[in-house]
C-alpha cells in the first residue's frame, strides 16, 4: 500500500489534482450522489440559472465505472491501471510487465532513439507487409471509375466535372445511360 502512495505522490501535481477530481466525480454519479445530468455543458442553464460548475465539471466525469473509464484515463498511466486491475482480480502479473517492458523498449527504438545525434531506425517495417496493406501508396493512383462518386474524375488532370452534351446536345443523356456491364 505504501509503494501505491509513494506512486500516486510522485505522479505531477496538475495530473494528480485533476485525476483524482475525475475519479471522485465519477464515483460521486456512480454512487447516486450526483446526476450525470447536473454535469452535462449546457449554455442556456449555464447563462439564465448560473450553474456555471458546468463548465467545469463537464471536463471531469469520463462516464460510468468500467473498462471504458480508464481507457479513458490518461494513456501513459494506461499500463500501470491495468497492471492494478490484474493484481485486483488475483490474476499474474507478469503479462503486464512483460508487455510494458516491450512497450518501452518499442518506444525508445522507434522515437527516441533515431532523434539523437548519431541515431538511426533500428526497426524496420519488412517490405512483403508494405506490399500487403499498402496496396495504393503510389502517386498517381486513380481509383477504378465504379468507386468514384458520382463516376466523375473529381480534380483529375484538367478532367471536366459537368458532363459533356452528346450529339444531340443533351447534357443529361450521359446519366441517362446504362452503365456498362461487368
Amino acid at each position: 500500500m505504501n509503494a501505491l502512495r509513494q506512486f500516486y505522490m510522485e505522479i505531477p501535481i496538475v495530473t494528480r489534482a485533476y485525476t483524482t477530481v475525475c475519479v471522485l466525480t465519477t464515483l460521486a454519479v456512480h454512487l447516486d450522489l450526483v446526476s450525470p445530468l447536473q454535469l452535462y455543458f449546457n449554455p442556456t442553464l449555464i447563462v439564465r440559472k448560473f450553474q456555471i460548475w458546468r463548465l467545469a465539471t463537464t471536463f471531469l466525469y469520463f462516464g460510468t465505472i468500467g473498462i471504458s473509464f480508464f481507457f479513458n484515463m490518461q494513456a501513459p498511466y494506461l499500463p500501470w491501471v491495468l497492471l492494478c486491475c490484474s493484481m485486483i482480480l488475483g490474476n499474474t502479473v507478469w503479462v503486464d510487465i512483460i508487455g510494458m517492458g516491450v512497450g518501452h523498449i518499442y518506444y525508445v527504438l522507434e522515437d527516441v532513439y533515431p532523434q539523437l545525434s548519431n541515431g538511426y531506425r533500428l526497426i524496420k517495417t519488412p517490405y512483403f507487409l508494405k506490399r500487403i496493406f499498402n496496396e495504393h501508396v503510389e502517386r498517381n493512383y486513380q481509383a477504378p471509375m465504379e468507386d468514384r462518386p458520382g463516376g466523375f474524375m473529381w480534380g483529375g488532370d484538367g478532367q471536366q466535372i459537368i458532363a459533356e452534351p452528346d450529339q444531340n446536345g443533351d447534357a443529361d443523356a450521359a446519366e441517362r445511360r446504362e452503365p456498362p456491364a461487368q
